[in-house]
């Protein structure tokens, strides 16, 4: 490679992941400190707390359908308010009937004999519910008892068309991929604070139900399909800290799995929905390729700030190359000794950067041969729950 095209390839792709990594947060803080909104705070949402459905859609989730309800029945939320709506999609272990033994209580269950998919179980669920907020949610985490009033404060703001609440991850959060966790959830803090948040946290978000449209039933990422197309009819959608849902960290190789699917839903997010690309059509252009799209050319800019320090002349450039070579040593030891990767950020985040790197040609590559499905399988399946320590304890409100 000519020296002059091995500084071109090296600068331009240093130059990108410096804006990708640290460059795009900083023009958001900056662009939200420069930014006046008037913001509707938790409880003081106007007039009477509006009629909520808590929808959540299960497959296969005998193991936590239990604990699932019992915590959504102990939610601060008035009981003649909240509608608790489980829709099964095909399940074939006992979710239905487990969940069937709470109607008493008020919970319904909706049983689909096919397994279909998210996008069309909402297709079918959304418009059953009662409430004028639905709140899309998982089997698995759980919610604080103040979550569901978090959420529905931010609708007294007529602009707000969806509020995605804060996932909060356990003790095991604490290596690289928890901290690319906390990163991740303060950029979409810092871009609520703009305008709206690029999707929302799949384990706890809300919409309002007259703004749900259907969205094809191959739609890998519902949380942020259909969070964007709200936002493309000028509603915004924000981000709530005080609506906390509590989950364990999986293990990585779970963790591996889940960001493959997420990465390939993102290609296949940009590649229908082509209106993101055009300034013109979307106000969130500018969040949606520094957030959404350029991290898909992770990769690519990665492998040309390697080539590119190879080839330039220099000692520089030598300095630079073996940095990045160490990088990788340092993922692969962190890969090795898991351990030490615990206990360590200098091994942790090379490893997480890596990881997600390689989640990335793995989702381009499920997306580009057509082997992402949009169904999923439960997080554990017959295992028992791991235990979720909420900082409010649930206790159900005595009748």
């Amino acid at each position: 490679m000519p020296d002059a095209l091995a500084l071109l390839v090296f600068w331009a792709a240093a130059v990108l992941l410096v804006y990708l990594y640290a460059g795009y947060p900083a023009l958001m803080w900056t662009w939200a400190a420069l930014t006046t909104r008037e913001e509707t705070a938790p409880g003081t949402a106007p007039g009477e707390a509006p009629v909520v459905t808590v929808l959540v859609v299960a497959y296969n989730e005998e193991a936590v359908i239990v604990h699932r309800l019992e915590n959504l029945l102990a939610l601060d939320y008035p009981r003649e308010r909240l509608e608790i709506l489980l829709a099964s999609d095909g399940s074939s272990d006992d979710t239905v009937r487990l969940a069937r033994a709470y109607e008493g209580e008020g919970v319904r269950v909706i049983a689909f004999d096919q397994r279909r998919g998210k996008p069309s179980v909402l297709y079918d669920a959304v418009p059953r519910a009662r409430g004028d907020i639905v709140v899309l949610a998982d089997a698995r985490q759980r919610f604080a008892p103040g979550a569901i009033r978090a959420l529905a404060a931010r609708f007294g703001d007529p602009r707000v068309g969806a509020v995605s609440g804060e996932l909060i991850l356990g003790a095991a959060s604490r290596d690289g991929l928890g901290l690319y966790w906390r990163y991740e959830k303060l950029i979409r803090m810092i871009e609520s604070r703009v305008d709206s948040t690029v999707g929302a946290t799949g384990a706890i978000y809300a919409i309002r139900r007259d703004l749900f449209r259907a969205i094809p039933g191959d739609t890998i990422l519902d949380d942020v399909l259909i969070p964007l197309r709200i936002t493309r009819r000028g509603f915004r959608v924000v981000f709530e800290p005080a609506a906390r849902a509590f989950d364990d960290m999986a293990s990585p190789a779970r963790e591996y799995a889940r960001k493959v699917r997420t990465l390939a839903g993102n290609f296949q997010l940009f590649a229908r929905e082509r209106w993101l690309l055009d300034p013109r059509q979307n106000r969130l252009w500018v969040q949606a390729l520094s957030h959404k799209g350029l991290r898909l050319l992770g990769p690519v800019l990665h492998a040309g700030a390697l080539s590119g320090a190879a080839f330039a002349e220099g000692r520089l450039y030598e300095a630079l190359f073996l940095g990045q070579v160490a990088v990788c040593a340092a993922a692969l030891a962190a890969y090795r000794w898991p351990g030490a990767r615990r206990r360590s950020r200098l091994l942790s985040v090379p490893y997480t950067i890596c990881l997600l790197n390689c989640a990335t040609v793995a989702g381009f590559s499920r997306f580009a041969t057509g082997r992402q499905r949009a169904t999923w399988d439960p997080t554990r399946v017959g295992a028992p729950l791991a235990p979720i320590a909420l900082t409010e304890p649930p206790t159900r409100p005595r009748s």
